[in-house]
């Protein structure tokens, strides 16, 4: 699973998914991409069965960009555990997203392929998506 090598703080704060996303927002790399349209916590496992899905379907055609990466370690405390006595340890570590952000990427490959792609990729995440192509996000901006 996807995290990082090193820390500076190993607990933070929850936050607030309030806003839009005003960076990654267009597409960089590839030709079609999978844009979140709710704000959401993505977890490293949801990301990596989203990349499985994908790359299972092009059967290893085409090239995949994954543009979040999960930097936030969420804590849990442990089951039937008395209040107090500090915040709990690590559980595991989640990407925020905000809507408008370009999650997933994908270039060569017809776009029938792309699409069914990222819509079974989609299903793996916890918020609603829309596949876009690279002239329709990056036009929007403009």
């Amino acid at each position: 699973m996807l995290m990082p090598k090193r820390v500076k703080r190993r607990r933070v704060h929850r936050g607030r998914l309030k806003g839009n996303a005003n960076k990654g927002n267009t597409i960089a790399y590839g030709e079609f991409g999978l844009v979140a349209t709710e704000p959401s916590w993505v977890t490293s496992n949801q990301i990596e069965a989203a990349r499985i899905a994908m790359t299972r379907y092009i059967k290893r055609g085409g090239q995949v960009w994954i543009n979040i990466f999960p930097h936030k370690p969420v804590t849990a405390k442990p089951a039937e555990t008395r209040m107090g006595s500090g915040k709990g340890s690590v559980e595991y570590w989640v990407a925020v997203v905000k809507p408008g952000r370009v999650m997933f990427e994908m270039a060569g490959v017809s776009e029938e392929v792309a699409r069914e792609a990222l819509r079974l990729a989609s299903h793996k995440l916890p918020m609603k998506c829309k596949i876009v192509k690279k002239e329709e996000v990056n036009s929007d901006e403009i």
